[in-house]
């Protein structure tokens, strides 16, 4: 178990929904520290972990048919419950309750009708929409309880226990589509459990860095910098904890974008007077990287030369101990998950893992937080805007944005096209408003027109897509005078394209990168 100490703490029980960690969000972002661990977990850790709340998850699965059960123990511990969906089912059906296949399914949004005036109802409408998304529903109440809520198909949409602060719904508070889903949310944190809305990225930093300091003690540690969003928060809030006990390493692998060399090194260097270690190994890279075309192979030779060049200057590190990775929470959610423990590990940059043999005792600082989080704690910790609400960048570059061969002259070539895409959308000030944007080199060449002449020149295809968490995407309707803009550029700006096309798939079935 990851948690922090020094704050309230609620605890989700995970019993396989699709909906889990959107519960953890949604607390976090009423800055109440929570997490998700797998159902089964002992009574000891749970004690362990010590919550002031206990959240019981959805699930695919039904109670009727075998489904998870968690420890019945929980409810001994006077501490407030609130069972979602199959939460609520489970409780009954742990109890003296009853559960029974519904004769009508339920999925979407549903009229709840409140029956009762209750704390946790406050500032809700006594009619409003919630999302529903079960078969199985609650047909009797164990004795204790009382409902408290109903819809047209499910009588017991909402329940509590008449003595102890324990409730159950059956629609799903924590998703977008509830119309008072926070309020439902916060009612159960604030009006309920009395918590305290302590979470914040400051005091995090505060906790953190003493934690840092503590462990690491007189030791070095070594960190992988990218200058992507995770590597960058690691690196500052390791400096501001232990200065030049950090050795931050930056290495070109020769399929960086246009001017993030120069950005990196003087964010770092300059800004926090850091004593960056850069190595510039993009020869190398580009070197092994010469006649290598498919997609999965580009990506191992990338990590092969980065983990060799990695190794050979950690070598030269003395008092060196820890390792520092930019692991997330979701990381760690995946490796504990309902499906059962995972034993993939998040990789440097996307490319395969640092070696074994390499003898570092790890160092996580942001294990516990979601992407948002760590964007809330670099604008805390003084990063730059530019390098905190950066779009996510792949482990293997442009490499993977150059589909077939990588050379020095394509290279050049998306390195100009993708530049242009990003300075056109931040002149539009669209920028902060797109997951991710980027240009794609495809391997046809197309006849053209320019000026009095024929040309048979290269194809752009231009990426943007709006998601929340880079698993599901949609392309973003960017207006079309921006994307008139993009192409003009690229075309009379970049010699040796000649014509650009917009990427205008979804994920799934599309991925968002196109390699």
């Amino acid at each position: 178990m990851i948690f922090l100490k020094n704050f309230d703490r609620v605890l989700i029980l995970d019993f396989g929904s699709q909906y889990t960690k959107l519960i953890a969000r949604r607390i976090r972002e009423n800055h109440v520290y929570c997490e998700i661990h797998p159902f089964n977990i002992s009574m000891n850790q749970i004690e362990e972990f010590a919550p002031r709340a206990i959240i019981l998850s959805g699930s695919p699965s039904s109670v009727l048919n075998d489904g998870p059960v968690c420890s019945e123990k929980i409810f001994n511990l006077n501490v407030p419950i609130l069972g979602i969906c199959y939460g609520l089912q489970l409780m009954m059906y742990m109890k003296e309750g009853d559960v029974d296949k519904g004769v009508k399914k339920e999925f979407g949004h549903a009229k709840i009708y409140l029956d009762k005036k209750d704390p946790f109802f406050e500032n809700i409408p006594k009619e409003n929409s919630v999302w529903m998304s079960h078969g199985d529903k609650v047909v009797s109440l164990d004795p204790n309880f009382e409902k408290i809520a109903h819809t047209k198909n499910a009588e017991y949409a909402a329940v509590k226990h008449v003595e102890k602060p324990i409730y159950g719904v059956q629609f799903h508070p924590e998703v977008v589509h509830t119309e008072y889903g926070n309020q439902y949310i916060r009612n159960f944190l604030f009006n309920i459990c009395d918590l305290e809305a302590d979470w914040t990225m400051g005091k995090f930093v505060e906790e953190t860095i003493d934690n840092i300091r503590k462990k690491v003690k007189d030791k070095k540690v070594i960190l992988g910098l990218s200058g992507g969003v995770d590597s960058s928060v690691v690196a500052v809030l390791l400096w501001k904890a232990i200065k030049d006990q950090l050795v931050p390493i930056f290495v070109n692998n020769g399929v960086l974008r246009k001017g993030e060399v120069e950005q990196v090194r003087n964010v770092f260097e300059n800004v926090f007077s850091m004593k960056l270690n850069y190595i510039d190994a993009s020869k190398q890279f580009l070197d092994a990287l010469e006649g290598v075309t498919d997609p999965e192979e580009k990506r191992k030779t990338i990590g092969r030369i980065f983990i060799d060049v990695f190794d050979n200057e950690a070598k030269k590190i003395n008092n060196a101990k820890f390792l520092a990775q930019g692991t997330l929470y979701p990381d760690v959610i995946e490796s504990v998950s309902f499906k059962g423990p995972s034993a993939t590990i998040k990789s440097h940059h996307n490319v395969g893992g640092l070696p074994e043999k390499m003898d570092f005792e790890l160092i996580e600082p942001l294990k516990e937080l979601f992407k948002d989080e760590v964007r809330e704690l670099g604008k805390e910790l003084g990063l730059p805007k530019e390098m905190v609400q950066r779009h996510p960048f792949p482990g293997p570059g442009l490499a993977i944005r150059i589909i077939g061969k990588v050379t020095r002259e394509r290279l050049m070539l998306i390195r100009e096209a993708d530049a242009i895409v990003r300075e056109e959308i931040k002149k539009a000030g669209i920028y902060d408003n797109i997951w991710q944007a980027f240009a794609v080199l495809l391997p046809i060449k197309t006849v053209g027109v320019m000026g009095d002449e024929r040309t048979y020149e290269n194809t752009v295809a231009v990426r943007m897509v709006d998601s929340v968490d880079g698993m599901t995407a949609d392309w973003s309707k960017v207006p079309y005078s921006v994307l008139k803009k993009i192409s003009n550029r690229i075309i009379n700006e970049v010699e040796g394209i000649n014509r650009v096309t917009y990427d205008i798939s979804s994920k799934p079935p599309s991925t968002i990168e196109w390699e």
